[in-house]
Order: structure tokens, then C-alpha cells, then sequence
């Protein structure tokens, strides 16, 4: 049995390192890839986890493998192509520590995961099945996607959800927009960002954006990043939000899903129905959270990058 399996992308960032000579700058390689990076946290905190995706028969997609292995990562659901190379995303850091993204993906392997790449046993042995929109920007991925999605659904698995917006991975707008809100349809549990919040609703006020979720795909638990202000939270008309904690950030490349690891982690450790979570449930979730994504930003990567309980706790502990 598995706490939980992600299906989506699995890539290489490539982050800034160091500059051998003036206008010279050397790239790192790091193991990434957003649901890969939740994986990598609940792993490292403790938890069963399984991966589904597909990367490059090439050097880039057999190193993923082994880094999924040496992460204790099931690699049951990850399969191989040789039509597509394994994606890359170049990482631009500016002096905060803020990411932006180059990706070379056209097409990228993890946009060939077929149906017949699906092992549905990996699914039934799930309880939490997590997924994101990026897997949603071209097919037959984005078919795949939303077939295994409603498979998990239909297995009364809760389904965690991360619309991540990229635009420059999709067509358009106008179609970012109507993959994600299609995997808004599926979601018990989504975490996204203001700007992406703003996005699908066209709303940037927190309460209203989120309550317009709440009204149109009755998501029963969402959870808005802000950086280093932490984290608003709607259930029902439970509304909160908790402060991040202090840190100097390095790279921010995979703060929100250490943050989304360690909200999961939590919640399996509640043995709750969310319905039955109450406010100090949902306080100690996310402040559980904030802390993982705030170490995460100490660190360049973001697989790699996952906090240990220890340090979490300590993190915890020092600013408490």
C-alpha cells in the first residue's frame, strides 16, 4: 500500500552554479519535476510513495530513474521513450532567490505517457493520488491524465491537485485555462499560488477566489502559497492563514512542493477525513508545511533538497 502516488512530469533543472568567467555561467544538474518533488518530501519525512511518468531512453531519463531509487521512490509506474527526450528546464535565480524557468520540451517524454503506460494496481494500492496540470499542456499525456485521475476517483482516493501555471508550456492561455479547471473537477485538495489563483478566477482577493472554487468544484480543501508570507487556507467557510518562517532563500525551485509534501505528510498523519479536520488540525498542517518549503529554499534543487524530520523539527522548534 502506498500513501501516496503522483503521476507527471519527471525532469532535469539545470541551476545556476557558479560563473567560471566573466558572462560564463555554469549549470548544475538537478533532479526535478513538480510531482516527483512531493514524492521526494514524503518520502524523506517517512511515507510509502509511488511515481508514474515517463522520461527519455537517454542518459537524463536513466539517471531520473536511479535518483528515484536512491530516494526510495517506487519506479513501478516510470517507463522509457525513445520518441522524445527526457525535458529540461533551465533555472534563472535573481537576487531574492526567485525562479524563472526556459523549458526545452517539444516535445518532452513525459507528454508521451499513453494509457497503456498505466499500471492501475498502483492506483488501487493508493490512499492519496496526486497529480498536476503540467501533465494536462499536450496528449496524449493530457488524456492519460485525466482518465488515471478519474480511475483514482471513482477508488474513493482522495485526490491532491497543483495547477501549476507555466504559460509558456501551454498553447495559450485561454487553453491553460481550460485544462486546469478540468482538473479542478477531480481535486479534494489543491494548493496553488495568488497568481495562479487569480488566473482561474479572475479574482486576486483570497477569500472570494477561493470561495468561488469551493462553489464551482466544491474542492473541499485548498491552500494558497505566499511566498514568504506563508499560507492562506479556505475548508468550507474555515478560512486562515500562518506565517512562513524565517530564512535566508538560495533557490525557491521547489518551495511549494516541499510545502505541498509536508501538508500531505501531516494530513495522513491526522488519520482524518478532511471534513473532520478542525482549526487546530489545520493550523499544525500548514505550519508543518511552511516549515518543509522554507528549508527547501535554503538549499539549490529540488529533489535533493527535502528535509529530514530532524530538520524540520528543529526548524520548528527555533522559531517557535
Amino acid at each position: 500500500m502506498y500513501d501516496v502516488t503522483a503521476l507527471g512530469e519527471l525532469l532535469i533543472d539545470l541551476t545556476p552554479y557558479n560563473s567560471s568567467q566573466p558572462g560564463k555561467v555554469v549549470f548544475e544538474r538537478n533532479p526535478g519535476g513538480a510531482p516527483a518533488n512531493v514524492l521526494a518530501g514524503l518520502t524523506k519525512l517517512g511515507k510509502k510513495t509511488c511515481f508514474i511518468g515517463k522520461v527519455g531512453d537517454d542518459q537524463f531519463g536513466h539517471y531520473l530513474k536511479q535518483v528515484l531509487l536512491d530516494t526510495n521512490i517506487c519506479c513501478e509506474g516510470l517507463s522509457f521513450t525513445k520518441k522524445a527526450n527526457t525535458t529540461l528546464a533551465f533555472v534563472h535565480l535573481d537576487e531574492y532567490g526567485d525562479r524563472s524557468f526556459s523549458f526545452y520540451r517539444n516535445p518532452g517524454a513525459d507528454t508521451k505517457l499513453t494509457e497503456d503506460d498505466i499500471n492501475e494496481n498502483i492506483v488501487a494500492q493508493t490512499k492519496i493520488f496526486h497529480f498536476g496540470s503540467l501533465s494536462l499542456t499536450n496528449e496524449p499525456a493530457a488524456t492519460t491524465t485525466l482518465k488515471t485521475v478519474q480511475l483514482a476517483k471513482e477508488q474513493g482516493k482522495v485526490v491532491s491537485y497543483d495547477p501549476n501555471l507555466r504559460a509558456l508550456l501551454w498553447k495559450n492561455l485561454e487553453h491553460a485555462k481550460k485544462m486546469i479547471k478540468e482538473g479542478l473537477k477531480y481535486a479534494n485538495i489543491v494548493k496553488l499560488s495568488e497568481e495562479e489563483l487569480e488566473f482561474i478566477t479572475g479574482k486576486a482577493d483570497l477569500e472570494k477566489g477561493t470561495r468561488q472554487l469551493v462553489e464551482q468544484y466544491n474542492t473541499e480543501l485548498i491552500f494558497v502559497t505566499l511566498g514568504a508570507e506563508g499560507c492562506f487556507y479556505r475548508k468550507g467557510e474555515s478560512i486562515g492563514k500562518f506565517k512562513s518562517f524565517k530564512v535566508i532563500p538560495v533557490d525557491t525551485t521547489g518551495a511549494g512542493d516541499g510545502f505541498f509534501s509536508g501538508v500531505l505528510y501531516k494530513y495522513l498523519e491526522k488519520n482524518k477525513s478532511i471534513a473532520d479536520l478542525n482549526i487546530d488540525d489545520m493550523e499544525e498542517i500548514i505550519v508543518f508545511g511552511n516549515a518543509v518549503g522554507a528549508i527547501v529554499t535554503t538549499r539549490k534543487g529540488a529533489i535533493l533538497s527535502m528535509p529530514c524530520m530532524e530538520e524540520v523539527k528543529k526548524l520548528m522548534d527555533n522559531q517557535n
